[in-house]
């Protein structure tokens, strides 16, 4: 930790910026008023399956969406930290493509507190995997810096290559429910040389985006096909026109 004075001249030299526009803020990795305001939280009653907010005041005990009562999840519960939209989305998508990594610290955060009533004590912690050749364009997975940070925020395990994307699949983008799932079948396993890491062990995968639920279905099921115990996920933030 830097001295009391060489905080405040740093300080003063590099000012705390928002995450979301750039203004100043009281501290780093923060957001400032307008921009909190404009994020969506989530919060209150939400699918028990992929934590999209539902209407009413959690009157059942396990309450599920009306895609996720016509197609049953493969992972037993899920959650998510922020609805896909306004600041939520801006983060979403500068943490993904510009290389903002330090958005991931923050996000961490916000998982580990949407997740707090479903992550198992013994629990371990794996990323959605990308394939190799969008690793090396990108130079990072956004999914894995979520997990790590997460790990770190839960003291929970975690595995960087539990899982592997065997092969390229196309952008998910625009395509529909049907598309989606087809694209991302037999895409993923777990890694053969990771797999006593999970057997009969939960496993709490996190995304950065859960928008139809193709790639963590695809994923969870890789997970459950190698012998692990039941799977959990996490999302950074939800598509809600599923509601």
């Amino acid at each position: 930790m830097l001295p009391p004075g060489l905080q405040t001249a740093v300080s003063v030299i590099y000012p705390a910026r928002c995450l979301a526009c750039g203004g100043l803020v009281d501290a780093d990795f923060g957001l400032c008023g307008p921009c909190w305001r404009d994020t969506a939280f989530i919060g209150g009653t939400v699918c028990d399956a992929c934590g999209v907010p539902l209407p009413g005041h959690g009157d059942h005990v396990a309450p599920h969406c009306d895609a996720c009562l016509a197609t049953p999840r493969p992972w037993t519960q899920g959650r998510a930290a922020l609805l896909y939209r306004d600041t939520g989305r801006k983060l979403v998508l500068a943490l993904k493509h510009s290389d903002r990594q330090e958005i991931a610290r923050p996000a961490a955060l916000w998982l580990a507190q949407a997740a707090r009533d479903i992550l198992p004590p013994d629990a371990l912690i794996a990323p959605v995997p990308l394939h190799w050749l969008r690793m090396l364009k990108r130079r990072y997975n956004q999914s894995a810096l979520l997990a790590k940070g997460l790990a770190a925020q839960t003291d929970l395990p975690w595995c960087a290559d539990l899982l592997q994307r065997m092969r390229r699949t196309p952008s998910l983008d625009g395509l529909g429910r049907a598309d989606r799932f087809a694209a991302l079948q037999h895409a993923i396993r777990v890694h053969p040389r990771r797999r006593h890491r999970l057997i009969g062990r939960p496993v709490v995968l996190v995304d950065d985006v859960l928008t139809s639920g193709a790639t963590l279905s695809a994923t969870a099921q890789a997970c459950l096909d190698a012998g692990s115990g039941p799977v959990f996920v996490l999302a950074l933030a939800r598509v809600g026109k599923e509601t």
